[in-house]
């Protein structure tokens, strides 16, 4: 479960200089277009992501193929829910109103069975 825990903060790293990234930008540029989405990488991408790893780092849970499920249901979503918020708030690539809305609701849907997964983990038996 280790390697979780280092993938897991591997993640929650690139999703902190990226929203960093975002906030600089947008305190440079005087623009707030970007403000769902910086807030939402930090939030989810970053917070989540880092809390997940220190979880896996000092727990040991039940089950592997819900911890699975779990670590890669976060990333995937995290990446999915922020891309589709881009997408769908910003419209950088002038893109179908019904892609942009299904994307940002598939990735948001990954990310909530990501939450799920991780409430199931949290109720069973660890080894500390």
């Amino acid at each position: 479960m280790n390697m979780y825990s280092k993938t897991l903060l591997r993640f929650s790293a690139i999703f902190a200089l990226l929203g960093a990234f975002l906030g600089s930008h947008m305190a440079g540029a005087g623009g707030l277009e970007f403000k769902t989405v910086h807030a939402h990488i930090l939030v989810v991408g970053w917070l989540s992501l880092f809390a997940f790893a220190v979880y896996y780092k000092i727990f040991t849970p039940a089950s592997k193929l819900l911890s699975a499920l779990h670590v890669y249901s976060a990333i995937i979503g995290a990446i999915g829910l922020t891309i589709g918020m881009w997408f769908y708030y910003v419209r950088p690539f002038n893109l179908a109103d019904t892609f942009t809305t299904v994307f940002f609701i598939i990735g948001g849907s990954i990310l909530l069975l990501s939450f799920i997964f991780f409430l199931m983990l949290t109720f069973m038996k660890t080894e500390e």
